[in-house]
């Protein structure tokens, strides 16, 4: 009689697999379950006979038969998403297994707290959904925040600039709101997962930066974040920074990368030599329109940048390094990084290493949440 339990849980976790986009074909399967492939197919076919899968087209190789992509039947059930801003959050409606159905983008303003905000943006995912006229309901939400995250908690530690944060169960608040279970996560981790599942080879290890208004940076291990002792790994925006000097940061330290490499500290740079800029998307126009000086701050925030990360690709060696958040959109300030990368870094840490920019864009942080929602869910069926 234990057998057909064991075989439940079996088809749970290649769904989970499936939906997350851990595994894309069947060999992928067999190498996270430890099965053999006959065992797998077997798994396969018999979900694809209930209508739960599906197979799509041939993907690239990387040797012998070119594998079939394995996808979840399009079905009725749906998560809301919120990737929240210092000054907008971004919806999203998403089906499960991955496809987003529909976004849109509304201002919010952190210090009006955390129950209103999450009321606020709670509500716009139920409207978004209901104009989106998908047939289907809610299953879960999710949330990425600006801030260093306790998972366990969902809550904020330390949010520098969420202020009167700090104690609340985010991930409570937001339920009563939506009526469904939550996740809460750091922004730059759910980045780093988006764009670490967004191709057809994932690679083992990989980095994700999202450089806008502040930095931050996600760190995937063989699929999974990787969190660190304190849960904050890959916090590089405090990294301390010659070129930053004594500059006071919003940490209360000094001299921190942030304070020289953010869009913040663009803008910062520029309104002090007479420009009219106020934010991270008026040094994007101007950068945009080749204006020397912005450029040139562009160029140089690059290099400040790619110096920190040639540190971490010398320790950490990993297969890529994404760069994601509005000042990755702009040409001086990647090329900057990359030369920096490869021209510091060991040369057989940068043999192999892949240094793009985003996929995904605005959508990266939905696409990361989704995928800690929809295993979170299948854990708890389980």
């Amino acid at each position: 009689m234990a057998r057909p339990a064991a075989t439940a849980s079996t088809r749970d976790r290649i769904l989970m697999l499936i939906g997350s986009g851990r595994a894309r074909s069947r060999g992928d399967l067999a190498d996270a379950l430890g099965s053999s492939p006959s065992t797998v197919s077997q798994h396969v076919q018999a979900l694809i006979n209930a209508g739960l899968i599906e197979e799509g087209e041939a993907r690239e190789s990387s040797g012998g038969r070119k594998p079939r992509e394995l996808r979840l039947v399009d079905g009725d059930e749906h998560m809301g998403v919120i990737d929240l801003g210092g000054r907008h959050a971004r919806l999203g409606v998403v089906r499960r297994g991955g496809t987003i159905v529909a976004t849109r983008e509304v201002p919010v303003d952190l210090r009006q707290g955390a129950p209103a905000v999450l009321a606020a943006v709670g509500d716009g995912v139920q409207q978004l959904l209901a104009e989106a006229h998908v047939d289907g309901r809610l299953i879960g939400t999710g949330i990425a925040l600006p801030g260093p995250v306790d998972v366990l908690r969902r809550a904020v530690e330390s949010p520098s600039r969420m202020p009167g944060w700090q104690g609340h169960d985010i991930g409570a608040l937001l339920e009563e709101t939506m009526g469904v279970p939550a996740v809460v996560e750091n922004d730059a981790n759910a980045m780093a997962l988006g764009e670490h599942f967004d191709r057809a080879h994932p690679v083992r290890h990989s980095v994700t930066v999202k450089a806008g208004t502040a930095i931050g940076a996600g760190v995937v291990v063989d699929g999974q974040v990787y969190r660190g002792a304190g849960g904050v790994a890959g916090d590089i925006t405090h990294t301390r920074v010659s070129a930053a000097g004594e500059t006071p940061c919003s940490c209360g330290n000094r001299g921190c990368l942030e304070t020289v490499a953010s869009g913040a500290a663009l803008a910062g740079l520029l309104a002090g030599q007479g420009y009219p800029v106020e934010t991270t998307a008026d040094v994007l126009a101007l950068v945009r329109d080749a204006d020397p000086v912005a450029t040139t701050l562009a160029r140089t925030a690059g290099r400040h940048l790619g110096e920190v990360l040639c540190a971490v690709v010398n320790f950490f060696n990993p297969g890529a390094v994404y760069l994601g958040g509005a000042l990755a959109t702009l040409e001086p300030f990647v090329s900057a990084i990359r030369s920096q990368i490869y021209e510091g870094a060991h040369p057989m840490m940068t043999r192999a290493l892949v240094i793009e920019p985003s996929r995904l864009g605005a959508d990266a942080n939905l696409a990361g949440v989704a995928r800690i929602l929809d295993e979170t869910l299948f854990e708890r069926a389980g």
